[in-house]
């Protein structure tokens, strides 16, 4: 199943999302709305399996979304995907420079998602034994949750004025995360949720994977 837009991808290679509804991939989507580049989109059926066939392990060995194929390379990991439709479009703004001031605040904040912030949730999630905070990569959960928490406090975006592609990740993410009880947000956290998912782009992502998923369900 595709959904191929009109134009033509950079470097004439067309930018293959593989997603399946209500993943990691939704972010990636929602970025390539936001982008408003073309794309193919290759959806499959997470509950049926079919990310484990051989087809697509072939492309990724783990099995997982979001995974990206462009000129022949294959990007996963979410972070990786972030970071790379991002610099492939400059001209959309949605990543600081190579020598804008606000570059190393930009690589900090995507790799603390997938650094800090998701291994810690993971641990509390599961109530996992707690070990020696030097050897945790997060230090602490409270202590890692509010570093994030004071960065969106001086908002309106994690970087300012402007919004970045780190701020579709944290703002999608977070969603996540409030609506299955796995953190308490506050008013501020809440309203750049709201800032980053009442926008288009995370709108009609969603209603493309509310369809996805019903089509899948009634297979």
């Amino acid at each position: 199943m595709s959904n191929i837009h009109d134009n033509t991808a950079r470097n004439n290679g067309t930018i293959t999302l593989y997603h399946a509804p209500q993943t990691r991939g939704t972010g990636v989507l929602v970025l390539l709305e936001e982008l408003g580049v073309p794309y193919e989109m290759k959806v499959l059926n997470f509950k049926a399996g079919e990310n484990q066939q051989p087809e697509f392990l072939a492309i990724n060995p783990l099995g997982k979304f979001p995974t990206l194929v462009h000129n022949g390379t294959v990007v996963t990991e979410q972070v990786a995907c972030y970071l790379y439709l991002a610099d492939l479009f400059p001209e959309k703004g949605l990543a600081p420079a190579l020598n804008d001031p606000k570059r190393g605040a930009y690589l900090r904040w995507m790799a603390y998602q997938g650094s800090s912030f998701e291994p810690a949730l993971i641990d509390k999630a599961f109530n996992r034994s707690p070990v020696e905070a030097s050897q945790l990569a997060y230090g602490s959960f409270d202590k890692m949750l509010k570093t994030l928490f004071d960065q969106i406090a001086k908002g309106p975006y994690l970087l300012g004025e402007q919004l970045y592609a780190v701020d579709i990740l944290w703002g999608i993410s977070l969603k996540w995360c409030r609506m299955f009880g796995l953190i308490t947000t506050n008013p501020v956290v809440d309203a750049y949720i709201e800032r980053v998912i009442s926008r288009p782009a995370f709108i009609k992502a969603e209603q493309q994977d509310q369809a996805l998923l019903l089509a899948q369900e009634s297979e």
